[in-house]
């Protein structure tokens, strides 16, 4: 059987202390990996500097929405407007992909919650490209545990997009013992990301477009 190819993402950064041991992690093992940034977390001088060590090691950054407090699928048209450009606007301002575009997904749920009509337009019309998931291990739940849940994930199919957060009493702890886990396995590490996460790629849909719930 061939090794898993493993995409890995980081959500609800940047955060001071911890964002930065977390890229340590990432380059002693030599692993890519793309920060969905919180729009509003790039007003200090703090989370700004994280992230621009982020994209210096080599990593992607793209946003994940402003407040993260209200899905697309429950906000209106205004909101979902503000929230996009506004992210698209502090991603571009230190140096990020700001058409590269994560949804707020309440505790990792993929269902009609996750994107609007009017949002999934805006991410076509505006050439975003938008990248959801499929393996949620929940470190923000536990900490010490999710490294058993994400590999029990990577084993049962051939390419994972792993949802981690760069938060406190997430996934920092264990995540150098699950990157060795991972090599032990031969996974491939990469920033691409397959069709079936992708609903939206440079403002095209995929065939997994019906995931946004419209």
């Amino acid at each position: 059987m061939a090794p898993p190819t493993v995409t890995l993402s980081f959500d609800n950064g940047p955060t001071p202390g911890v964002t930065e041991g977390v890229l340590d992690v990432l380059a002693a093992h030599a692993v890519p990996a793309t920060f969905f940034v919180v729009g509003r977390r790039l007003a200090d001088q703090a989370g700004r500097t994280a992230v621009r060590r982020a994209l210096a090691d080599g990593h992607r950054v793209g946003g994940h929405t402003w407040s993260h407090q209200v899905p697309f699928g429950l906000a209106d048209d205004a909101t979902v407007d503000r929230e996009l450009d506004d992210t698209s606007r502090a991603v571009a301002d230190v140096g990020g992909d700001p058409l590269l575009f994560r949804p707020y997904g309440v505790g990792g749920a993929l269902d009609e919650r996750l994107m609007s009509g009017h949002g999934a337009a805006r991410l076509c019309a505006g050439g975003f490209t938008c990248v959801l998931w499929n393996a949620v291990p929940r470190d923000w739940v536990d900490p010490d545990g999710w490294p058993d849940v994400a590999l029990a994930s990577i084993d049962t199919r051939p390419w994972s997009v792993v949802v981690l957060h760069d938060v406190r009493g997430a996934a920092l702890d264990r995540l150098d013992a699950f990157l060795l886990a991972c090599r032990q396995r031969g996974a491939v590490f990469t920033l691409a990301t397959p069709d079936d996460c992708t609903p939206v790629r440079a403002g095209a849909p995929t065939t997994s477009y019906p995931l946004l719930g419209v």
